[in-house]
């Protein structure tokens, strides 16, 4: 769906959170929406096969990883349709051995407020620029830095402080 809005001139968007990207089927899908002009973001803590940034293949994927004091296994998938949005959580990640040979989960999220929630902290964890390495065409990761003008963005830090605060516990 998402290459079929870009290509009819509507906006398309993929924002994935999971702990490995390996499934070669899926490598390819997301190329191919990369090649139609959708916007991809990744945030992937292990294994990713895909190479982002490349001209003509990927050059509309970001994918970083997130590395810090908790060691986070939750998976959320993001997909933003000509201003229709869809938010899913499961357990799978894009693994043949997940998808193929596992029973694993995804569910749509269907409560606004926590669909809502789930995109505030995709948004968060996208902005780190602290706990975040971001990987480049030729397969090396860069860590990501505040800059000058820039304050620091611990995605970990803020999420486990809105946590805190929704349990009233501060």
């Amino acid at each position: 769906r998402e290459i079929e809005n870009v290509q009819n001139g509507f906006s398309g968007r993929i924002v994935a959170k999971m702990n490995a990207l390996v499934d070669p089927q899926i490598i390819s899908a997301l190329y191919e929406a990369s090649r139609a002009g959708v916007q991809i973001d990744l945030i992937i803590r292990g294994i990713c096969c895909l190479r982002p940034g490349l001209l003509n293949l990927s050059h509309n994927i970001r994918v970083i990883s997130i590395i810090g004091r908790f060691l986070e296994h939750s998976r959320i998938y993001y997909f933003y349709n000509n201003n229709q949005e869809e938010i899913y959580i499961g357990s799978a990640d894009w693994m043949r051995r997940n998808l193929d040979r596992r029973v694993e989960v995804i569910t749509p999220i269907k409560d606004q407020e926590i669909a809502k929630d789930l995109q505030e902290i995709l948004g968060i964890m996208l902005a780190d620029n602290r706990h975040a390495w971001e990987l480049q065409p030729d397969g090396n990761y860069i860590q990501r830095c505040p800059g000058d003008n820039c304050p620091e963005a611990n995605s970990q830090k803020t999420i486990l402080s809105m946590a805190l605060r929704t349990a009233g516990i501060n």
